[in-house]
Protein backbone atom coordinates (compact mmCIF):
# COMPACT_ATOMS: atom_id res chain seq x y z
CA UNK A 1 0.00 0.00 0.00
CA UNK A 2 1.20 3.16 -1.04
CA UNK A 3 1.45 6.63 1.36
CA UNK A 4 -0.77 9.44 0.09
CA UNK A 5 2.67 11.55 -0.33
CA UNK A 6 3.78 8.26 -2.81
CA UNK A 7 0.46 8.43 -4.86
CA UNK A 8 1.00 12.39 -5.28
CA UNK A 9 4.74 11.52 -6.89
CA UNK A 10 3.24 9.33 -8.24
CA UNK A 11 0.25 10.98 -10.25
CA UNK A 12 2.16 13.68 -10.91
CA UNK A 13 4.88 11.60 -12.66
CA UNK A 14 1.98 10.46 -14.81
CA UNK A 15 0.24 14.17 -15.73
CA UNK A 16 3.33 16.50 -15.04
CA UNK A 17 0.59 19.27 -16.34
CA UNK A 18 -2.36 18.75 -13.73
CA UNK A 19 -3.18 22.29 -11.75
CA UNK A 20 -3.76 20.26 -8.49
CA UNK A 21 -3.88 16.71 -6.80
CA UNK A 22 -4.33 16.08 -2.94
CA UNK A 23 -5.41 13.18 -0.67
CA UNK A 24 -7.91 14.34 1.27
CA UNK A 25 -9.65 12.65 4.68
CA UNK A 26 -13.23 12.75 4.30
CA UNK A 27 -14.03 13.25 7.77
CA UNK A 28 -12.29 16.97 8.34
CA UNK A 29 -11.73 18.02 4.87
CA UNK A 30 -7.84 18.04 5.31
CA UNK A 31 -5.50 16.95 2.90
CA UNK A 32 -2.95 14.30 3.89
CA UNK A 33 -0.55 14.92 0.96
CA UNK A 34 -0.84 17.66 -2.07
CA UNK A 35 0.44 19.24 -4.66
CA UNK A 36 0.25 22.16 -6.70
CA UNK A 37 1.87 23.45 -10.26
CA UNK A 38 -0.44 27.17 -9.82
CA UNK A 39 0.79 29.67 -6.97
CA UNK A 40 -2.69 31.16 -6.58
CA UNK A 41 -4.14 27.69 -6.52
CA UNK A 42 -5.76 27.09 -2.92
CA UNK A 43 -5.47 23.20 -2.32
CA UNK A 44 -6.50 23.62 1.35
CA UNK A 45 -9.06 25.71 0.12
CA UNK A 46 -10.21 23.00 -2.37
CA UNK A 47 -10.18 20.04 -0.22
CA UNK A 48 -12.39 21.56 2.26
CA UNK A 49 -14.88 22.70 -0.30
CA UNK A 50 -14.62 19.12 -2.50
CA UNK A 51 -15.11 17.46 1.14
CA UNK A 52 -18.78 19.27 1.20
CA UNK A 53 -19.09 17.99 -2.41
CA UNK A 54 -18.29 14.39 -1.04
CA UNK A 55 -20.11 15.06 1.88
CA UNK A 56 -23.46 15.85 0.02
CA UNK A 57 -23.29 13.11 -2.82
CA UNK A 58 -23.16 10.48 0.24
CA UNK A 59 -26.06 11.65 2.12
CA UNK A 60 -27.93 11.50 -0.89
CA UNK A 61 -27.09 8.54 -2.36
CA UNK A 62 -28.08 6.84 1.38
CA UNK A 63 -31.20 8.94 1.64
CA UNK A 64 -32.08 8.21 -2.04
CA UNK A 65 -31.65 4.21 -0.87
CA UNK A 66 -29.90 3.44 -3.71
CA UNK A 67 -27.68 0.62 -2.10
CA UNK A 68 -24.75 2.11 -4.19
CA UNK A 69 -21.35 3.37 -3.47
CA UNK A 70 -19.79 6.54 -4.78
CA UNK A 71 -16.99 5.54 -6.76
CA UNK A 72 -16.21 8.88 -8.21
CA UNK A 73 -17.50 12.31 -8.98
CA UNK A 74 -16.65 14.25 -11.78
CA UNK A 75 -17.18 18.28 -12.48
CA UNK A 76 -16.64 19.74 -15.73
CA UNK A 77 -15.71 23.78 -15.91
CA UNK A 78 -15.49 25.62 -18.36
CA UNK A 79 -11.60 24.73 -19.10
CA UNK A 80 -10.99 22.21 -16.42
CA UNK A 81 -11.28 18.78 -14.90
CA UNK A 82 -12.00 18.17 -11.20
CA UNK A 83 -11.83 13.97 -10.35
CA UNK A 84 -12.65 12.81 -7.31
CA UNK A 85 -11.68 9.08 -6.40
CA UNK A 86 -13.86 7.90 -3.67
CA UNK A 87 -12.03 4.54 -1.40
CA UNK A 88 -14.68 2.18 -0.70
CA UNK A 89 -15.30 3.05 2.68
CA UNK A 90 -15.67 6.79 1.47
CA UNK A 91 -13.11 7.81 4.18
CA UNK A 92 -10.83 9.30 1.89
CA UNK A 93 -10.54 10.57 -1.22
CA UNK A 94 -8.08 11.74 -4.34
CA UNK A 95 -9.00 15.66 -5.72
CA UNK A 96 -7.61 15.95 -8.93
CA UNK A 97 -7.64 18.93 -11.07
CA UNK A 98 -6.59 19.27 -14.97
CA UNK A 99 -6.72 21.59 -17.85
CA UNK A 100 -9.64 19.95 -19.94
CA UNK A 101 -7.85 20.79 -23.65
CA UNK A 102 -4.31 18.63 -22.47
CA UNK A 103 -5.82 16.53 -20.62
CA UNK A 104 -7.66 13.38 -21.51
CA UNK A 105 -10.68 12.56 -19.18
CA UNK A 106 -10.11 8.90 -19.43
CA UNK A 107 -6.31 8.63 -19.05
CA UNK A 108 -6.72 10.92 -16.24
CA UNK A 109 -9.37 8.17 -14.62
CA UNK A 110 -7.08 5.59 -15.20
CA UNK A 111 -3.91 7.53 -13.49
CA UNK A 112 -6.54 7.62 -10.33
CA UNK A 113 -8.03 4.14 -10.50
CA UNK A 114 -4.27 3.15 -10.34
CA UNK A 115 -3.68 5.08 -7.00
CA UNK A 116 -6.40 3.49 -5.02
CA UNK A 117 -4.55 1.39 -3.17
CA UNK A 118 -3.61 4.91 -0.75
CA UNK A 119 -7.52 4.85 -0.15
CA UNK A 120 -7.72 1.13 1.05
Amino acid sequence: MSTPKQAIKEILDELPTLLAVAVVETETGMPLASHSNLADFDIETAAAYNTEVVKQKLKAVQALKLNQTVQDILLTLTDQLHLIKLSPTGDKFIYLAVNARDTNLAVARQILKGQTSVLN
